[in-house]
Order: structure tokens, then sequence, then C-alpha cells
């Protein structure tokens, strides 16, 4: 009976393992399908179009949040591969890592596509901008997902390939000419990606990620490190662009002319995060960080991410247009993670790899803000932003909660970054990057408390003007991310929140 039972059970756990080894393919798949579901829908199928857009991202959340006990807390390492060139695989595998940077797009993707819903309500071609908006949703999953440098190169390309329609999706000069800068910026980029990929795949094989890095890299690291240093050069070099490191970020700011939600996508889920990702993977899961270390490869890397992080800043004290201010505070921001897996110190990778999530939740609550303000008031420019804290309360709230958290004030998201990355520069060797962090933070008072001023200050009473209604489509995911800035602060300590994970996948990289 006890011989019967163990059987049943065996059996059962099998079967359940090889469900779930199919749910990194289940989960490209889904944004997938519903991409080819939706471009030829006719424009009229509104109904049609929002419940397959909202069921696809709500069927993704769930089975993100189904893997997370299996993934963190047992080690299962749910893996399907599939031959794609004579010697190289095609490999989805959930990791740690994946698991967090899947969650962050299925999460934002889903808030995101209420948002674009209701803003882009009788506009036209909105099934070819929700077909591409899919299209790069499956983009990031299998970017998250990858599970070798090849895959991660075809997912990485593809995502160029999506998000440019949707930076062109107006047809005006402007959009036009942006999304031709923001092609020629990071199809060169992925050139010199594929440099680096096919030269390292040619002397190393193909290359798994792994905790601790390749073997076979550190194998090409001790035998040819001048040749290892090179292709890490050009492998930082092409994500750069998508990452928005200086001086490769040039791209960013003009994609601003893109509609709210995909500026929303660019800076918080897909595209610069894409970028930053892989720069986390080249160092902590191909190089590793003791061979980069050993290369002597951190410390430059270290320091064009805090060249970054001031840069950006300044640039967006000089911005008068409310999403080209948010458009450099990304520049400056999302160097924070470079900032923190390049400082050699297991808190600061912490806190580098947190602030994937933080900061997606805390800029794309600006910018759905900056395009409820557009849509509903026509305001653009952050001299206009005045009193507009009674005009519409609810989306200015969420505003200066999303910019207290960038400045780093607690009890947000944003303070949990910065404590983590600022105790790890005290104990690593470059206690010089706390001083960095202090004027970053300095920086994001300057260029943010201004237009949280203005929308709470007090205005011209022969001009008052009367509270406006807040689309609820847009209103609520903007009010939801901004929760989100102050719960993920208060409940940093609890099992699972964004902070454990971070601490665990450091763990690996330096275990």
């Amino acid at each position: 009976m006890v011989t019967a039972e163990a059987t049943l059970q065996g059996s059962l756990h099998e079967t359940l393992g090889g469900i779930i080894s199919w749910l990194p393919l289940v989960m490209v798949l889904i944004s997938l399908v519903a991409a080819a579901a939706i471009f030829p829908l006719a424009e009229g199928r509104v109904g049609t179009r929002s419940a397959i857009n909202i069921t696809a991202a709500a069927v993704k959340v769930a089975l993100v949040a189904a893997l997370v006990p299996p993934v963190v807390a047992d080690g299962v390492r749910p893996e399907v591969s599939m031959p794609l060139l004579p010697g190289i695989d095609l490999v989805l595998r959930v990791d740690p890592l994946a698991l967090f940077f899947a969650g962050l797009s299925a999460i934002l993707w889903l808030l995101t596509t209420i948002y674009a819903i209701g803003y882009l309500e009788g506009s036209p071609h909105r099934s070819r901008f929700f077909g591409f908006f899919s299209l790069c949703v499956t983009a990031t999953v299998g970017i998250s997902f990858s599970g070798n440098l090849i895959t991660f190169l075809v997912f990485y390309e593809l995502l160029t390939v999506a998000t440019y329609p949707l930076v062109a999706h107006r047809g005006t000069p402007k959009a036009l000419h942006a999304a031709r800068i923001y092609l020629r910026y990071t199809l060169t980029g992925g050139l010199v990606l594929l440099t680096g990929v096919v030269w390292l795949t040619m002397l190393a094989g193909p290359v798994d990620f792994a905790e601790g890095g390749a073997e076979s890299v550190a194998e090409l690291a001790q035998a040819s490190p001048q040749v290892a240093t090179v292709i890490f050069g050009l492998l930082i070099g092409g994500l750069g662009v998508k990452a928005a490191l200086v001086p490769l970020h040039g791209w960013l700011p003009l994609a601003m002319i893109a509609p709210a939600p995909v500026s929303a996508l660019l800076h918080a889920v897909a595209v610069v995060k894409a970028g930053v990702f892989g720069i986390v993977r080249m160092v902590d899961d191909v190089y590793g960080i003791e061979v980069a270390d050993q290369l002597g490869v951190l410390t430059p890397l270290l320091v064009v991410a805090a060249v970054t992080v001031v840069y950006g800043s300044l640039r967006a004290l000089r911005q008068s247009d409310l999403k080209r201010r948010l458009a450099y505070s990304t520049v400056s921001q999302v160097s924070y993670v470079v900032l923190g897996i390049s400082m050699l110190d297991i808190t600061a990778t912490a806190g580098g790899v947190v602030h994937l999530v933080h900061q997606g939740i805390m800029k794309i609550t600006l910018f759905f803000c900056a395009g409820l303000f557009a849509e509903t008031l026509g305001v653009h420019r952050v001299e206009d932003t005045r009193g507009l804290g009674r005009r519409m309360p609810l989306t200015s709230a969420a505003f200066t909660v999303g910019a207290v958290g960038m400045i780093g004030l607690p009890p947000t998201a944003g303070f949990i970054s910065k404590w983590q990355l600022g105790q790890g520069a005290l104990a690593s060797e470059h206690s010089w990057v706390l001083g960095v962090l202090v004027l970053s933070s300095l920086l994001n008072a300057a260029y943010f408390l201004p237009v949280v001023i203005r929308l709470w200050a007090p205005v011209d009473a022969a001009q008052p003007g009367s509270p406006v209604r807040e689309p609820r489509m847009l209103m609520v995911p903007a009010v939801t991310t901004a929760a989100f800035t102050a719960l993920v602060g208060l409940g940093a300590s609890l099992p699972f929140a964004p902070l454990r994970v971070a601490e665990f996948i450091a763990e690996g990289v330096f275990g």
C-alpha cells in the first residue's frame, strides 16, 4: 500500500514537472498567439481586441505567480530546448533572474494594456498597434527566459523590429524621424552584439547562461585574456545602446514622440530594461563576476555607469518638456543596475538587481501620469503643471509618489534600491560610488520637486480651473503602480518580495 502510494506520488510529481518544464515556451507563445489574433481584427472590433489583450496578459501574470515557489524556493529550473542550428539549440529556461524580469514584464504588460486601451480609444490603427505591442512582449519574455547567448540574440533583435512600428505609430514626420534614429542606433548595437556573440561562440562553443559564469568562457579568459576582454567590450557595447549608457543614449529622448503607452513600455518594461538585463546576464552568467574582475573590465563599466547616472540627471534638469525630463531621468536611473553589478559586492549586486523592478514600477507610474496630463488637459511642459493637483488629484498624487520614489525617500521602492547600493559601495573597494548616489539623489530632487511643488501650488483665484474627470482606464493603472511603489518599499522584508528575490539571485552570483 505504501509502495503504491509512493509510486502514485512519484508519478504525480513527474507529471507536474513535465507540465512546468513547458511553461517558458507557453509564456512566450501566449503573447505571440495574441499578436496573431489581433493583427487581422477590424478596427471596430474593440471588445474582441481588448478581451484578447487583457486575457493573455492576465494568464501570463498567473503563470509567473505559479512559477515563483518552485523556482525560488524549490530550485526547479523548467527548460525547453529546440534545435536551431547545427550544434546550437534554442533554449528557454526559468531561473530566478529570468523569473524576476519576466514577472516585471508580465505585471506591467497587464497594466500598460489597460492603460493603452483607454489612451488609444477612438484612434486609428489600433489593431496594428496592439499586434506589435504583443510582439514586443513576446520578445521581452523570450529575452527573460533565454538559456543561452544565441537564444538571447534572437529575441533581442526581434524586440528591435517589434518596437520600431510602435515608435513610428503616429506617422507624423517627427515620429518617423525618431523611429529612424531609434532603428539606426539599435541595429548598429545589434550588429556589434552579433559580432561579439559569434566570435565568442566560435572560440568557446555555444555559451549557456550559468550562475557564476560559463565554464568555457572562463577557460577562454584564462588562455586568451586580451581576446576575452575585447569580446566583453563588444557585448557590453552592443547592449549599451538599448541600456542607454552614455554616449549611446541619443535615441531615447527622441523616442518620446511616441504615444505614452509606448514611452512607458520603452522605459519600464521592454527596450531599456532588455539592454540592462542583458548586461547583468553577460557579467554574472556568461563571464562570471570573478572572471570579469580578473580581466579588469568591471571598473571601467562602473565608471561608465557612474558618468551615465550623473549625466542623465544633469540633462533632465534642463528639460522643460515633461516626457523628455522623464526620458533623461531613465538614462540616469537605469544605470543604477549597472553600478550595482560592477562593484564586486553581494549587497550592491542585490541593490542593482532589485532596481530592475523598482525603477520599472516607479518610472511607469510617472509616464502614465504624464500621458494623463497630456491627454486630459493638453499639458506637456513642466511650467504648465501648476495647480493640476486640484484639477486631477489622483493622477497628481500618483505622480508625487513616483517622484518621491525616484528621489529615494523612504519608505518607497527607490529608497530600498539606493540603501542597498549605498551599503554595497561602503563595503566594496569603490566607496566613491556613495558620493555618486548622493549627488544623483540631490539632482533627482532638483528636477522632480519643482514639478511636485507646481502640481500642488495654489493657482490664480481669477482662473482657478475646475476639477476634470480623470479617465478611469488611464488613472487606475497609474494609481496601482504608485501603490506598488510604496508597498514594495514597506514590504521589502517579506518572503518573495523583490528585494528578497534579488538577494537570492546575488547569493547565486557570488556562490
